[in-house]
């Protein structure tokens, strides 16, 4: 199940279902040690003798954020009954502390005796076995905690605290949970529990008809009882109320800080354009790791996850909220690949957000049994790229050369010494999909956008030799891809190629969305006819010809393949591939008519988009559902990259 809200502040992101139930809780990293691990925090409500979960049919849930805000906004409705309910949850700015408000309406023409009952299922350090859960009977707080993690939950209802309480044994042996003595309206009260546990609470009030009142529900995150009970003790002195509040305006400045010009776009896209920054803060550490999804639903299809750093992924969305005005928030995702760069000058496949490398599936041996480097080199030249953007954006020329040594200058070396020099190309590598292993389109485009990005650093910095070194060798890159890439007979760039040790090579010409990054990262201009017609020919052969449309990231795309009819379906349409469409027409446009034209792609990517403006992976082709892990950070990321280059452009073309 997708996940339509997130809320956290770089230390700790909680995420949430659309049926309100917590389905995430990371700390003390975004994306390293998830609490949770997918299974169902869930909410329920006794009305009057009448108890259901918020699953139930019976409940009509519209989740939602405030405008401009990382605060919540959820209406829950009941369909047949007097209940309705707003949720407002968010993560604090600075402290460790998740707080729900919850505002219930009595639309009844009875008074209703309502109690809410909050249901804890945590897998502490992402394993069941050794939590223990009690009820503090000081602070009258429910407290999980193993080694030294410790999550305290509280709450409050007419100004009364927690009512009635439970911890069990949850999926061991014939235990269910204690979930299910919540069922009659009912706690039956046990005060520890130890092992595989949970808990359960609730809080109680009375409604007159036409009446509100108003719950809180919070979590506070430390390493130790002292750390989460400190934290209790200052939301019961600033009030849950009021630190919703707080957490409001301070999101809501922060979104605001670098406005925006709408130009010719509507409001909703630049509504989608403030989300998307919103988001992608929730899943950057404030140590530096940008994760590129913490969608824990997708362990359930290859027993890994997205919670990882790819330095590729990181460096295009740096690059992107950079461009945004966001510099500061991706500064520390430079040092951190400073920091992991090999001696060797080169970055691993991907990352912990504790700068441990994370798994992977690139072999150190081919097939041969011949040793091998297991990269992806695109992911070394792009962090080089963005790099530069980050000081073209910034002029900040003193973190320019705090990295100068130790970033840009051991990775340009190993750009330069990783050649095949029969082809003037890079080294074969893994490509961008993680999936072959060959010299592609898309990663000698991004070292040559890294050499010209050392090349410029060099200038900058008065080392004229190392310049002219790392121009040539971009130079001699664009020549082997004009070279070997370009097939006249296609009247194309191709994919890639895949040499042999005679000195030959076996063309891939499939058809391959990446190969906007030709003209992205400054090999050809977006207007070179070598560029149009490939461009042109991704949008005939890989757009997708139902009513979910889009564009797929290549021909026959197996990941998550809903259909073998791909004439009509290619692949799967992706957000990030249709946005690449997208950025070539704004690129290329001549005049502000074929430059509105290109906004078509803005909308599709805004109705494909949740009610909560989170943007997914990719879409099921024949029912537009979405796929794969939600958010994703690269979707929202390139959104806000190509609302940037429209509007520039449509500067310009005034």
């Amino acid at each position: 199940m997708p996940r339509h809200l997130a809320v956290g502040n770089g230390n700790l992101l909680v995420n949430i279902d659309d049926f309100m139930q917590i389905r995430d809780i990371y700390y003390p990293y975004v994306g390293q040690q998830n609490h949770v691990q997918g299974h169902a925090n869930k909410v329920g409500i006794w009305v009057n003798g009448v108890f259901s979960w918020l699953t139930s049919p019976e409940w009509e849930i519209k989740p939602g954020y405030h405008t401009d805000s990382l605060v919540t906004k959820s209406e829950v409705r009941q369909k047949n009954g007097c209940i309705s309910l707003t949720f407002e949850d968010g993560v604090h700015q600075r402290e460790n502390m998740f707080v729900r408000r919850i505002t219930v309406k009595n639309n009844g023409e009875e008074q209703a005796e309502v109690r809410l009952f909050f249901h804890q299922d945590l897998n502490i350090y992402e394993t069941e076995v050794g939590d223990t859960a009690y009820f503090d009977p000081e602070s009258r707080t429910v407290i999980h905690y193993k080694k030294n993690r410790y999550f305290l939950f509280n709450g409050m209802m007419n100004n009364r605290g927690i009512q009635q309480y439970t911890t069990g044994i949850k999926r061991f042996q014939s235990a269910e949970g204690t979930w299910r003595d919540a069922e009659d309206g009912i706690l039956n009260i046990n005060p520890i529990a130890q092992g595989s546990v949970d808990s359960t609470f609730s809080l109680s009030g009375t409604i007159s008809p036409g009446e509100d009142c108003t719950a809180f529900y919070w979590m506070t995150a430390g390493r130790n009882r002292e750390d989460v009970l400190g934290l209790n003790d200052y939301m019961i002195e600033i009030g849950p109320s009021l630190t919703v509040d707080k957490i409001d305006v301070y999101w809501r400045r922060w979104v605001n800080k670098a406005p925006i010009g709408h130009g010719g776009l509507e409001q909703e896209l630049i509504d989608l354009y403030k989300r998307s920054l919103l988001i992608i803060r929730t899943q950057t550490n404030e140590n530096g790791y940008i994760m590129a999804a913490n969608d824990s639903d997708i362990q359930q299809y290859n027993r890994d996850h997205y919670s990882y750093m790819w330095p590729r992924d990181g460096a295009l969305v740096a690059a992107a909220v950079t461009k945004a005005g966001y510099h500061g928030m991706v500064k520390n995702f430079y040092r951190r690949c400073s920091d992991l760069l090999t001696k060797d000058g080169y970055l691993h496949h991907k990352y912990n957000p504790d700068g441990s490398i994370g798994s992977s599936w690139h072999p150190f041996v081919d097939s041969q049994g011949n040793s091998q480097l297991a990269i992806q080199e695109d992911e070394t030249a792009l962090v080089l790229w963005a790099f530069w953007q980050h000081y073209e954006e910034t002029g900040d020329i003193e973190f320019a050369q705090s990295l100068y040594r130790s970033l840009v200058r051991p990775s340009a070396r190993f750009l330069l010494s990783f050649m095949n020099e029969q082809l003037d190309l890079p080294q074969p590598s893994y490509d961008l999909w993680e999936e072959r292993r060959g010299i592609f389109s898309f990663t000698a485009a991004a070292v040559y956008g890294g050499l010209m990005a050392a090349c410029s650093f060099a200038s900058l910095f008065g080392e004229d030799d190392r310049a002219l070194r790392y121009r040539k060798g971009a130079e001699r890159v664009k020549k082997g891809i004009e070279t070997h890439l370009y097939d006249n007979a296609q009247n194309r760039f191709i994919r890639g190629i895949y040499p042999n040790a005679d000195g030959t090579y076996i063309k891939d010409i499939t058809m391959e969305s990446s190969m906007y990054a030709l003209f992205a990262f400054g090999v050809f201009e977006a207007s070179d006819e070598r560029i149009r017609s490939t461009m042109e020919a991704i949008e005939t052969e890989l757009t997708v010809k139902t009513e979910t449309g889009g564009v797929a990231r290549y021909f026959n795309d197996y990941y998550f393949q809903q259909t073998h009819d791909l004439r009509r379906v290619p692949g799967n349409p992706w957000i990030i591939c249709s946005l690449w469409l997208a950025k070539w027409k704004i690129a290329a446009a001549p005049s502000l008519e074929e430059l509105h034209e290109a906004k078509k792609w803005l909308h599709w990517t805004l109705s494909h988009s949740f009610s909560t403006g989170v943007l997914p992976e990719q879409m099921n082709p024949l029912n537009g559902e979405p796929l794969s892990v939600a958010p994703l950070t690269w979707s929202h990321a390139t959104f806000i990259d190509v609302v940037q280059d429209y509007l520039l452009k449509e500067r310009k073309l005034f």
